[in-house]
């Protein structure tokens, strides 16, 4: 079979852990690269996110985080422009895994996220991109 032409759109991954240097502008800025869209920063990696508001997190969200449960103690989870309440089903399914998560605006995330990040603490952000 013949490789496919033309643009090949792969999924977006960054193969390491980093800081947030900026977020807006409906994405994030790491490891001197910018990103369109909202992210998940886990263990593995910074993987691009298809979630876009915080109205539509369900569990089928985080499957790609719940791979990785036993290398994360704290999730951050940055709903959007202003704090929102991290839906009981989902806080339930972080809870049977070992997961402690907060609900907060993506400023507070991204910022929290970095602070953890250099304590070198089992930390992971689901970053819902901003304007």
């Amino acid at each position: 079979m013949a490789a496919p032409r033309g643009t090949v759109i792969r999924q977006q991954h960054y193969p390491g852990r980093a800081p947030i240097e900026a977020y807006g502008n409906g994405g994030f800025r790491f490891a001197g690269m910018s990103h369109r869209g909202s992210i998940l920063c886990l263990p593995s990696g910074i993987h691009g996110w298809a979630a876009t508001s915080a109205s539509e997190l369900d569990v089928a969200a985080f499957e790609k985080l719940f791979a990785e449960t036993e290398r994360i103690d704290i999730l951050l989870v940055g709903m959007g422009k202003g704090p929102a309440p991290i839906p009981a089903t989902l806080r339930a399914a972080f809870r049977e895994r070992g997961i402690s998560s907060d609900g907060m605006s993506t400023g507070a995330a991204v910022r929290t996220f970095n602070v953890l990040l250099a304590e070198d603490r089992a930390v992971a952000a689901a970053l819902i991109a901003v304007d």
